[in-house]
């Protein structure tokens, strides 16, 4: 399910939240950063589990917020990791699964504090830093859709 959805309008700028966000083919999420760039393939969207979230923040003590993982997409109940190369359906919009998201040098800055350096904050999220997907088709997705892998 889909806890939380998130843009950023430019590179570095705050998360906004939003209750709905309207996709279109091959680009993205529009207002995005990422909309409508085609750099690498799965730069149209990012998934990350608010499970990983929440473990990160009981295993280091911390209270992260998961917009602070720059992710667009927060869900619920799904395993992430087991999507990529498959196909998935929100709503109306489908999906393909990519590759893993694994964190960066900017998650670790976000994440860095006196007490956790940079490079722990990303060893701990990796092979748990979300999805990166292609939108296979336009439409709209909202907080709290269910979210169903494509029947083979």
């Amino acid at each position: 399910m889909i806890e939380e959805i998130y843009i950023a309008p430019s590179r570095g700028a705050d998360q906004l939240q939003l209750s709905i966000a309207e996709l279109v083919q091959g680009k993205g999420i529009i207002g995005d950063r990422n909309f409508d760039k085609s750099n690498w393939p799965g730069q149209n969207i990012t998934f990350i589990e608010i499970e990983e979230i929440e473990s990160f923040n009981r295993a280091f003590n911390r209270s992260i917020k998961s917009s602070s993982t720059r992710r667009n997409i927060i869900t619920r109940g799904i395993r992430l990791n087991e999507l990529v190369g498959k196909t998935f359906i929100i709503g109306e919009c489908r999906f393909r699964g990519i590759e893993l998201c694994e964190p960066c040098s900017i998650l670790g800055e976000i994440l860095e504090t006196p007490s956790m350096k940079k490079h722990e904050a990303i060893r701990a999220f990796v092979k748990k830093g979300g999805l990166r997907a292609d939108v296979l088709s336009s439409g709209t997705i909202c907080v709290n859709m269910e979210i169903t892998q494509e029947a083979l």
